[in-house]
């Protein structure tokens, strides 16, 4: 018999001479059918990336026959377009909406990053879940050999669970609740209830806490209220439980129960007054009598009260403050510390005073800086208002900028901070952004996220353009702000343009800025309109975070090319930082450089400069620098490198600080 190899049937021939039916595979979506939806699907993402380092929009998908592409769909559904929104909010807003995804660390990350590509946590991707844009791949083209090839089958073992191991879910009772004051006060005060009694009734902030002779002795406030009031203590009924108290009025005014067990009730529920203190009370009942059904709490304690008119004390932190009269543990990332704080001096509480200047010294974030800086201002505590500003002198720039909280900022706390002479900044145009942003934030005190740079930007764009905003009546208070910028140091054309799109400062500023610029060119780099150094030189700096053998960072001044370094000298905590000057074809620069820039052929520059250096070493703040040193720097080996300064016993994160100034010569 002879046999028949048919396409799509099998290779062997039933003993009857039929074949055995096998469907034929689906066909498989050609891949030029397939990339308009897969161009659709991905357009949000795109569009929600934000604006590309080089300027240019992305890619769309080109037009075809087979389907038409509109520029517009619709005002309700423009996410279609891969286009850059910028600072279009609506559009962003109907962007975020399509991902039918919901508001989470990463995503708020690429919406209000300037750099989204960097904004994406790569060890946390699983949060934000991106729709699968993987090509299928054909298989009409592959030989079933090469399939079971590609495929080898592993040898038969007993199955095992290869899932993932995920941790043990919290659980939480159906009945569960915050803790109150009360439980919190008494979590602190367990130990003394479990030996003794309480002897002190303190009344405070509508509730009653139950103290400790011993232990109030620690806070001069109570202490001295407690001796004032009277030397023999008298009986205090009171309800613990308002139930308790509920119930016990029902009695009352129920006819149901007997008089005698009403007058009963009243006799346990009774209030102090000076007729009881005459009349003696009649002796109750044991415990185990059927009346004592609702029995008050009843000891004889000492009665005192105390008025609190400091708002920024709340039930929470008084609580704490109460509850470290009987020990001498603070945790400052379990509570509020500014709250303790203005408890403690409330109390007389000395010793938590200077637990709670220690702590938030130690604490000091964005988070927090601005609520402990007033709370020191409000308490007058110098050395925490000192540590406060010498944080934000470093960290103002690399951390507040970036975060919601800069809001909360004082205008002359910033102004004060932006003028110090150890103020830590990238460079001026850095700096005139972040003073962009408090502005903003300001204007806009119901922002809840960090906006992006191109809102900052359409903001002060659809602005008055009759005037410059610190013109207007609305700006007026933010000039002197903007006066304390260094504006010759922005010498980046990009970045003055932007500066004159957002019309924040007036034109006229900018216009000055390119005349130094342009004068500065001409004359070989002399910078013969800044005089003083403190107040007139470039300012460039970088963070060194990692442990790095080395860190450089490329400058162009008036067609000089300088290169700043750090770099460690071996396993020791030892750094050097100077300053090289670079020929015009040296490889350190890139082509963009070489391209774009201008070069001067001088032989000799002198430079006035200086290295300052600042980092954290054992909760102690470092900060070093060569002072204002003068150099010519020439494009030898031995006449282009500056000064080196070394520095040893360093700790990261180290804030470096390159000041540049060209004299006339």
């Amino acid at each position: 018999m002879t046999q028949v190899l048919l396409p799509n049937r099998a290779n062997t021939i039933r003993t009857d001479g039929s074949l055995p039916f096998l469907p034929s595979p689906p066909p498989t979506a050609p891949q030029a059918a397939l990339s308009y939806s897969r161009a659709l699907q991905a357009a949000p993402y795109t569009a929600l990336m934000g604006v590309v380092v080089d300027g240019r929009q992305p890619p769309r998908h080109p037009t075809s026959p087979r389907y038409r592409i509109r520029n517009q769909v619709g005002g309700t559904n423009r996410w279609r377009l891969p286009e850059s929104l910028g600072g279009d909010l609506l559009g962003t807003a109907q962007a975020v909406k399509s991902l039918n995804e919901p508001y989470n660390q990463n995503i708020v990350n690429i919406m209000t990053a300037e750099n989204p590509a960097t904004s994406l946590n790569h060890e946390d991707r699983e949060s934000f879940h991106l729709p699968s844009m993987k090509r299928p791949q054909s298989t009409q083209n592959v030989s079933s050999s090469a399939l079971r090839q590609s495929a080898p089958r592993l040898p038969v073992t007993a199955p095992a669970k290869t899932e993932r191991h995920t941790p043990i879910p919290k659980f939480e009772p159906s009945t569960a609740r915050p803790p109150t004051p009360l439980d919190i006060f008494h979590y602190h005060s367990a130990p003394a209830h479990s030996q003794l009694g309480p002897d002190v009734l303190l009344h405070c902030l509508g509730t009653s806490w139950e103290l400790h002779r011993p232990f109030i002795q620690k806070s001069t406030v109570l202490s001295e209220i407690l001796s004032k009031a009277e030397i023999k203590p008298h009986h205090q009924c009171y309800y613990r439980d308002p139930l308790t108290a509920t119930v016990d009025r029902f009695i009352s005014k129920s006819d149901y129960y007997s008089n005698e067990y009403r007058k009963l009730s009243r006799t346990l529920s009774i209030t102090e007054n000076k007729e009881d203190l005459q009349t003696p009370r009649e002796e109750t009942k044991g415990i185990d009598h059927p009346s004592h059904l609702v029995e008050a709490r009843r000891a004889n304690m000492t009665k005192i009260k105390l008025k609190v008119r400091d708002p920024l004390v709340t039930k929470e932190a008084f609580a704490v403050a109460l509850g470290n009269l009987y020990h001498e543990e603070l945790d400052p990332s379990t509570c509020d510390m500014v709250g303790v704080l203005a408890s403690a001096y409330v109390l007389g509480f000395t010793n938590l005073q200077k637990r709670c200047h220690s702590a938030m010294s130690q604490s000091i974030q964005a988070s927090t800086v601005c609520r402990y800086h007033h709370a020191a201002l409000v308490y007058k505590v110098g050395e925490l208002v000192s540590s406060c500003e010498r944080w934000l002198e470093v960290h103002l720039v690399s951390h507040l900028s970036i975060q919601i909280y800069l809001r909360d900022l004082p205008q002359g706390l910033l102004q004060r901070i932006i003028t110090s002479s150890r103020f830590f900044t990238f460079n001026e145009y850095t700096l005139y952004r972040t003073l962009c942003y408090w502005v903003f934030l300001k204007m806009n005190p119901s922002v809840q996220l960090m906006p992006s740079h191109s809102t900052i930007v359409t903001f002060f764009n659809s602005l008055s353009r009759s005037s410059a905003f610190i013109e207007g009546d609305d700006g007026q208070c933010f000039v002197g702000l903007f006066m304390a910028l260094r504006m010759s140091g922005i010498t980046d054309t990009r970045h003055l343009d932007d500066m004159l799109r957002m019309n924040v400062v007036p034109q006229s500023w900018v216009l000055k800025v390119l005349s130094h610029h342009y004068h500065a060119l001409q004359g070989g780099g002399d910078m013969s309109l800044m005089l003083n150094f403190n107040t007139d030189a470039l300012r460039y700096g970088f963070i060194i975070e990692q442990e790095p053998r080395y860190h450089t960072q490329t400058i162009s001044v008036h067609g000089f090319h300088f290169e700043l370094k750090a770099h460690r000298q071996g396993s020791d905590p030892t750094y050097q930082f100077y300053i090289q000057r670079l020929k015009p074809q040296d490889s350190t620069l890139s082509f963009r450089i070489c391209e774009r820039q201008t070069f001067s052929l001088r032989q000799d520059r002198e430079v006035l400069y200086s290295i300052r250096v600042q980092c954290k070493a054992k909760g102690q703040d470092y900060c070093y620098s060569t002072g204002m040193r003068n150099k010519k720097f020439g494009l030898g080996s031995t006449t282009s490198k500056s000064d080196i300064f070394t520095l040893n016993d360093l700790c990261l994160p180290i804030c470096v600080t390159y000041q540049l100034l060209f004299p006339p010569s």
